[in-house]
């Protein structure tokens, strides 16, 4: 109900672009390009957490980007779902290659806090990951979404805590739910969140991947997973450069 109060609001009251709030649109073409202007690179943070499989961005987590995740997550702003959506495309993309004979692509999206997601009304990663899948559809790449991950246990908030507490706090904490390690089998995982900060999560949920399938390869001889944000931590991009 919440999210189609959301949805209705943005139709008919006055909108103004989540990046730099010009009136009228709620994206501008300048937000849009800081958004899904470049190639996605590979990024790597620092420390790099054991586990992280080689991640891939659109954009680095600051100005406009920032603003538009924020507006995304925490107000509710859903029809950005779909641009947010395009540039975990082209991150999907540039972390896979050619696809070949692997199989389709299965976008396995971090799961938030059952509280988390209570507040805010919506899972933004997953809606995220569906607008994904779509794109790559359109573009003739076979790609879905499998929510097979869920938290086994309770974790704390992690914003106020740096690399080492992130990684403690989410040691053991994921796993996959009973019978998705049967849909896994079945193509190319690729590990798809919002935005990277000091890789914890998605190194855990690596974990919690691998442990499903019972080997550190995947089914065609791959990696057991790629991963994919939308954003990451300008540090990590930086390092990449070097």
């Amino acid at each position: 109900m919440r999210e189609w109060w959301r949805e209705f609001s943005g139709l008919v009251l006055p909108v103004a672009c989540a990046g730099c709030g010009r009136p009228r649109t709620e994206l501008c073409p300048v937000c849009g390009s800081a958004l899904s202007g470049a190639a996605p690179r590979r990024v790597r943070p620092s420390p790099r957490p054991a586990g992280l499989p080689e991640v891939y961005a659109a954009a680095p987590y600051e100005n406009a980007v920032r603003a538009v995740l924020l507006a995304h997550k925490e107000r509710g702003a859903l029809g950005l779902a779909r641009p947010l959506g395009r540039a975990l495309a082209a991150s999907v993309r540039a972390g896979t290659g050619p696809m070949g004979a692997v199989g389709p692509l299965l976008l396995v999206p971090v799961p938030s806090a059952h509280s988390a997601t209570a507040a805010r009304g919506h899972d933004p990663v997953r809606r995220i990951a569906r607008s994904a899948a779509h794109e790559l559809r359109r573009a003739g790449c076979p790609a879905r979404v499998l929510p097979v991950l869920r938290q086994r246990r309770r974790v704390v908030d992690q914003s106020g805590l740096g690399a080492r507490g992130r990684r403690a706090n989410l040691a053991g904490a994921l796993e996959v739910a009973g019978g998705g390690e049967r849909l896994l089998a079945h193509g190319r995982v690729v590990l798809v969140d919002d935005l990277l900060t000091t890789g914890s999560t998605l190194a855990e949920a690596a974990r919690a991947v691998a442990e499903a399938l019972g080997s550190p390869r995947g089914p065609f001889g791959d990696p057991v997973c790629a991963a994919a944000v939308v954003s990451a931590s300008p540090s990590a991009f930086e390092i990449n450069r070097n």
